[in-house]
């Protein structure tokens, strides 16, 4: 107890700080992030009229995508969701992912609280969820004790602990005297990735733990877009890389390697020069990569520019790079692409979601920095389905190597779709161990 009034003490203190922080990022990004909203702090003008939801927390963008097959799988037994989030960009993903849903009040979305203690205890009296269900690694002290105080069960679902963030939670065990390992230690079962993330969410504390795998390998993704980027490939008939997902730094080191790369190739090669589509991860650095694209000779438009022409793809034909600066369309860049170089992961960001890319075929190349995909990439590269590299320059390497034996890029783009179809299944794994659960919690 007194570990975690420690840390609510402290969170009291540094919130107007955090705040600051979040005002500063929502201003530069024009998100609405609602830091002062109502739900923010557990309070809801109008009442919950349906029976106890289950409460599904999917943090931004990446979470919600992993979550969908999960969410789709308990909807078709009927359940009603409650799905809670972070950021604005996760709010927005799930709006776009689940309009029909949300219009047919199956699922409702809320503001995750800050994890004060009193605000909890409002969401929790206001919402009475039959049982939690937090995405790969949200475990939030007050969260989990609330939750316990209600009997209401805990799963940490397609969960995932890297090395580094294991040591980061050692680390706030020591300062606050085991805060962390109380907090997981009232999960009632964690359903691991890997045997790996299982053996440190025990380290942690997490008293039942289960390997059911990623729920990232079951993302449908939509034919629709994918049938339309292939066509979209077909009218560019030249080779087209994505440079997809870039974190911060990343721009800076892949633009100049682009210019580079097409300065090198004169227009009379026999060969045909690739076009390349630079796709930041998130629209605050949309115009970031813009100014580094003029920076260069690079002819290059943007796909908000380019999308609803339509002699759009006619004229991106005639383009060094297109600069992806719209959220939602990556499986069409990833389907319009023969190859995609996956950032999040040149940087120390921990790498960004290289198992779409494969499920459709799409070789692929990933940096040095990937602990958040640590074991999904080690059994990608065992497999041959992914190439690893050592840094951008690298990358290029590779890319150059490819671009001049396509056959080889074919080849790997086979493996990797192979691989994907070996490790789908984990979303009926998951509802399994929950509906367990919910029979033993009554």
């Amino acid at each position: 107890m007194l570990p975690r009034l420690l840390y609510s003490i402290l969170l009291v203190v540094l919130a107007p700080v955090a705040w600051a922080w979040l005002l500063w990022r929502a201003r530069a990004t024009k998100d609405a992030w609602h830091l002062w909203s109502a739900e923010r702090f557990g309070r809801y003008p109008q009442p919950w009229d349906l029976a106890p939801p289950v409460w599904l927390h999917a943090a931004s963008v990446g979470e919600v995508r992993a979550a969908k097959p999960l969410i789709k799988a308990l909807l078709s037994q009927g359940e009603t969701i409650l799905l809670t989030h972070f950021t604005p960009t996760g709010r927005a993903e799930a709006m776009r992912l689940l309009a029909q849903e949300i219009n047919q009040g199956q699922v409702a979305l809320q503001w995750l609280p800050y994890d004060f203690e009193a605000a909890m205890r409002r969401f929790w009296r206001h919402f009475s969820p039959r049982i939690v269900i937090l995405i790969e690694r949200e475990v939030w002290p007050n969260l989990m004790a609330v939750a316990s105080a209600n009997q209401t069960p805990v799963v940490l679902a397609s969960a995932r602990l890297s090395e580094k963030s294991l040591r980061r939670t050692v680390w706030i065990d020591r300062l606050f005297g085991g805060l962390m390992h109380d907090a997981y230690r009232q999960i009632a079962v964690a359903l691991a990735q890997s045997p790996a993330d299982a053996q440190r969410l025990f380290e942690v504390g997490a008293p039942e733990i289960e390997v059911c795998g990623n729920l990232k390998f079951d993302i449908q993704l939509p034919q629709v877009a994918l049938d339309a980027g292939r066509h979209w490939r077909e009218q560019i008939d030249r080779p087209v890389v994505a440079i997809a997902s870039t974190r911060e730094g990343e721009d800076q080191l892949m633009v100049p390697l682009i210019d580079q790369r097409l300065k090198a190739q004169a227009l009379g090669a026999e060969s045909k020069k690739p076009l390349f589509l630079l796709i930041p991860r998130h629209p605050q650095r949309f115009d970031e990569a813009a100014r580094q694209l003029d920076a260069t000779g690079c002819r290059y438009a943007r796909w908000s520019v380019l999308r609803d022409d339509p002699k759009g793809a006619a004229y991106a034909a005639q383009l060094d790079v297109v600069l992806g600066d719209t959220m939602g369309e990556m499986p069409f860049f990833y389907a319009a692409s023969d190859i995609a170089i996956v950032g999040g992961s040149f940087e120390r960001h921990g790498g960004q979601n290289f198992i779409e890319p494969c499920a459709i075929a799409v070789a692929v190349i990933v940096g040095p920095h990937t602990h958040n995909f640590a074991q999904a990439l080690s059994s990608a590269v065992d497999a041959q389905a992914v190439v690893q590299v050592a840094d951008a320059q690298a990358a290029f390497v590779q890319l150059q190597r490819w671009l001049d034996e396509p056959e080889l890029a074919k080849e790997v783009a086979k493996r990797a779709q192979a691989w994907v179809t070996r490790h789908i299944g984990a979303t009926e794994r998951m509802v399994q161990k929950i509906n367990d659960l919910l029979a033993r919690s009554g």
